[in-house]
This record gives C-alpha cells, sequence and structure tokens, in this order.
C-alpha cells in the first residue's frame, strides 16, 4: 500500500494511492482510521484497515492539498552519511569500517512540494538523495537475518545540507538541521510492496532536470539490513524511527566548480517503485515572514 499525509485548508488529513489516484479522509471525518505516526506506531497492523477505509473515503485532488512529511512524531530520525564508496571518496574521506550516524531533528523537515530554504548565512546549500527506511516492529540487538522484518515501508529524502556549518565541526548535526531543509515524502510504501531492503532500485537526484546523482540500492556499503540490525546493537529501535540510509556521488560539495542550490531551482529526487520527491529552493531572506 502506498500512503500519503496531507492538509486542505488547515485540516490533516491521510489518503491511499492507487493507479496514480488519491482517496482519503481528513481527521474531522469519523471514519478517519488515525494518523499515520498512529499506525506505524502501533506496529503497523491496523494499515490493512486503515487502507480500506481510506478506499471509501473521497477523491483528493493533488493540486488542492499540500503535502505533509509523512511522519511528525519519530522517536529518532537517523542519518547514515559515507554509505556509498563513490560519495566518500568524493567527498575527500576514507571508507568508514562502521555507519557514520548523526541525527535530524523533525523540526527540519518538509514535505513534497514545500520550499527548501537556503539561509541567509550561507550560499552551500547542498542536495542528498536518500532512501528511507521506517521501523515498524521496535527491538534491541536484532540479528541482520531478522532485520528486515523491523521494516514496516520506505520513503524518499533530501538531506539539504548547509556545507559550511556541517563542517565547521567534528560532528555533522548542526549543518543537516537548519529549519526547511529535509524534505520527506511523499509517499510511504510498505514493505511488502518492494524488493526485500529495496534491493537492486535506481535513486536519481535531478536539478533543474539535470540527473546530478545516480545510483544502485545495492550499492551502499552498509545495506538496509545491516544498518538496523547495528543501530540495534547500541539503542532500542521503535515503532516510526526513520532511517536515512546515505546519498551516493554526485553531490554539489563534490564538483569542481562546486554546484549548490540557489533560489528558482528545482531539485527532484526519484526512486524506482517508490516514488518522485519535488522541492523547490527559495532564500529565506525571500520569505514573507523574514522579509517583513
Amino acid at each position: 500500500m502506498r500512503f500519503v499525509r496531507f492538509a486542505r485548508d488547515g485540516n490533516e488529513g491521510l489518503a491511499i494511492e492507487e493507479n496514480g489516484a488519491l482517496r482519503g479522509l481528513f481527521v474531522t471525518d469519523p471514519e478517519f482510521p488515525g494518523t499515520l505516526d498512529a499506525l506505524v506506531a502501533a506496529g503497523g497492523q491496523d494499515l490493512t484497515a486503515a487502507g480500506e477505509a481510506l478506499r471509501k473515503g473521497k477523491v483528493i485532488s493533488r493540486e488542492e492539498i499540500r503535502y505533509l512529511p509523512l511522519l511528525s512524531r519519530s522517536p529518532k530520525i537517523l542519518c547514515v552519511g559515507l554509505n556509498y564508496r563513490d560519495h566518500s571518496a568524493e567527498s575527500g574521506y576514507a571508507q568508514p569500517k562502521y555507519p557514520t550516524v548523526f541525527a535530524r531533528f523533525g523540526s527540519s523537515l518538509i514535505g513534497h512540494r514545500d520550499e527548501i530554504i537556503r539561509p541567509k548565512v550561507s550560499d552551500t546549500l547542498d542536495f542528498e538523495g536518500e532512501l528511507v527506511a521506517v521501523i515498524g516492529q521496535g527491538g534491541s540487538k536484532i540479528s541482520e537475518e531478522d532485520a528486515l522484518r523491523h521494516v514496516i515501508g520506505y520513503s524518499i529524502f533530501n538531506d539539504g545540507s548547509i556545507r559550511e556549518y556541517q563542517h565547521a565541526t567534528p560532528q555533522w548535526t548542526i549543518g543537516k538541521n537548519f529549519d526547511s531543509t529535509g524534505a520527506f515524502g511523499p509517499v510511504f510504501v510498505t514493505a511488502d510492496e518492494l524488493p526485500p531492503g529495496c534491493a537492486g532500485l535506481v535513486l536519481e537526484t535531478r536539478l533543474n532536470g539535470q540527473s546530478v546523482q545516480r545510483a544502485n540500492i545495492d550499492d551502499m556499503v552498509f545495506s538496509v539490513a545491516s544498518l538496523v540490525s547495528i543501530l540495534s546493537q547500541t539503542m532500542t529501535l521503535e515503532p516510526g524511527d526513520v532511517i536515512v540510509t546515505g546519498t551516493p556521488a554526485g553531490v554539489g560539495a563534490g564538483r569542481k566548480p562546486p554546484l549548490y542550490m540557489k533560489e528558482g531551482d528545482i531539485c527532484e529526487v526519484e526512486i524506482e517503485r517508490i516514488g518522485l520527491l519535488v522541492n523547490s529552493i527559495r532564500d529565506e531572506v525571500a520569505v514573507g515572514r523574514e522579509a517583513a
């Protein structure tokens, strides 16, 4: 199943996508089956029933809605850096033998078709197309063989990075958490719809229509199963936890000259069989609340 979280006229809703069309319900509807956060937190056991309820809902026009980040209450958003060898090489790092993990916070997230904001303090806003794995069954000390049973679904992320701030300290978190830089969505696809661990799927990032990143998910150094297992050795994973699995080569900082995003750019991240995440770029100074 394919779920979309959205809002219309300030009213949150959830839709199911089938054959390219959306049908859904709003939180104010008596038949509303629950938010995606709640459905995932329940371990996914209610997703099938939720899908049936949404199929009986209203036809949702894509042009009349605002797409929301798929989850808003994730206990943890865990991002993995340097998980493609070619990206490690272009970034000047030796390939780590252990995943490079940093945190994202919910305050940085935006949805499909929202604007990624280039902050006033830096012009080094970079793109990073990535696969997202969402935990549905929590656990600790999970074996790699059992790891994919704990993944309830997948989505897409654009890990917008302010490189100047990312590399100002040994820890990357500060450059990865500027407001409105983490695009997440538009579709949550349940794991049963996709190959195990999304093996064999192709990820591509395009900037203004030009392909800037293209890789097979199989090129990851640490697979989805490996990441779930490794992370669970040190922390208890919980339903709703998000793992952003890393980006391949082609980022703007690795080019000569660098190719950073600027106002008016359109950045697209596409993963086959999952979907297409599209965001425009806007300078912070041009945002209404800042300009006022």
